[in-house]
Order: structure tokens, then sequence, then C-alpha cells
């Protein structure tokens, strides 16, 4: 009997890539993190900021796989139409999620408040759950098994973090942690090229400032066993390599 294939798709939204003005980043990254969940991305659809295109795309990748993702529209002004447009397609209302509404008050407390334009983002298909952000507050959403992400590459990352582990798909995520005292601009390269040399593995820099020093914890990730072993043992040889000294476990 063969092992059961978890698919999902992805629903990218935004005139800003369809024009060329953006490019976008997040196909990638969406595709790797799900690969390391025991996921793979079936299909990718672009679609611009207009309620019903969202609504066909939204419609027909959820019905033919396991997850879909969004990306884009999730924002303050009037063009972000994201969650109308799922609401819709899912035919349920939209309200304000009080937990978002919490967490946006905070995060504007000292910058200027929580203006009407910026409680948008605490918006939600009525039902939903939230995906937690913690760069910039506004969080994303999950709605059953769809997930609404912030279009911007470095904060669906942070909310695909959030996510990591918790997808139920193929094999368990496995991880392991080094630490070392060391900045992480000094080894982001070592890091990229460490990734690199080893497919289905993942390196998350958790950078942090402690005892007056700056050093960082480096998770390591991967669904296959060997490959995670065989991934730590090079990034450690290599950070022993650069002068550094790798702490197993973390610091």
């Amino acid at each position: 009997m063969s092992e059961r294939i978890w698919t999902a798709g992805l629903t990218i939204i935004g005139d800003e890539i369809l024009s060329g003005r953006t490019q976008d980043r997040n196909v990638a990254q969406i595709a790797g993190w799900l690969n390391l969940q025991g996921i793979r991305l079936a299909e990718v659809r672009i679609v611009p900021d207009v309620e019903e295109a969202i609504v066909e795309a939204v419609n027909a990748l959820r019905a033919r796989n396991d997850y879909l993702f969004t990306t884009g529209g999730i924002g303050p002004t009037h063009d972000d139409i994201t969650v109308d447009a799922i609401a819709s397609a899912l035919g349920v209302g939209v309200e304000v999620h009080p937990k978002a509404r919490a967490v946006l008050e905070a995060h504007y407390a000292t910058r200027g408040g929580l203006t009407e334009a910026r409680l948008r983002m605490a918006r939600v298909p009525a039902g939903a759950e939230l995906i937690e952000n913690p760069m910039s507050g506004a969080p994303g959403i999950r709605t059953g098994n769809i997930f609404i992400l912030a279009g911007v590459p470095h904060i669906a990352t942070l909310m695909l973090e959030a996510l990591s582990g918790t997808l139920e798909g193929g094999r368990p995520l496995l991880s392991k942690t080094i630490g070392c005292w060391v900045p992480e601009s000094e080894v982001a390269d070592l890091l990229r090229d460490t990734e690199k040399a080893h497919e289905g593995c993942q390196i998350g820099s958790y950078p942090f400032f402690r005892d007056g020093k700056v050093g960082a914890n480096f998770v390591v990730r991967s669904a296959d066993a060997a490959a995670l072993d065989g991934c730590v043992a090079d990034l450690e040889a290599r950070l022993v390599a650069a002068g550094r000294t790798p702490v197993s476990g973390g610091i």
C-alpha cells in the first residue's frame, strides 16, 4: 500500500505581483517549508486584488488539496480584500477577532494608536483562529485548512515558523538545536551553504543578546532523522572550522 501524499495549493494575491513591480519570493519558501512538514506543494495560482478572482481560486484549490495557503492582501488598506473574499468563498461573515484587536492595540500603543485602517488587520472570517506574527503584530489567520499569510516574505516566514510541526501530513518534523556565541551576520553565509548542502533540511537562526554578549541558536529541522543528524554534524564542523564553539542543545 503506497504512502498517502498530502498536498497543498497556494494562492498568491496581489496586483503588484502580476504587474511585475514586485517579484514573488513566497513560492520557494512555502514549498520548502511544506516539504519539511511532509506535504507537497501541488499547484500555485496568482490572482489580482479582485474578490471574484480570489473566491474562484480559493474554492478551486481548496477542493482538490488537503491544505490551501494564501499570501497577500491582509494589510490595512482598502485593496486588502483577502479576508472578505475568503469569507465569501466559505459562506461566512467577517468579524473582528478580540485577540487580534488586543495584539494590535498593544503593538500600536506607542505608534499612534489603533486607527480604523489598522483595525482592518484584526478582521477574520467568522470562527477563524490566529497565526502568531511576532514581527509586526498583525496576525495571520487559519480557518479550517486554509492558512492566510502576509505577502511580505519575512513576515510570512515567521507565520510559517509558528505553524511548524502543527499540520497533519507525512512524516513528523524532527529538530535539533545548536547554540553559538557569534553574531548571526558573521555566519549567515555559513548557514546558507550548510542548508544548501543538505536536501530536506532547514536551518532557522534565532539571535539573542545575553550577559552583554551576542549569540544565536540554530534550529535544524528535517523529517528524516539521518539527514538531520548529517546536517547537524556538518554545521558543527563548519562552525569549528570558522573558529567558533558550537553548543549542542542550544544556549
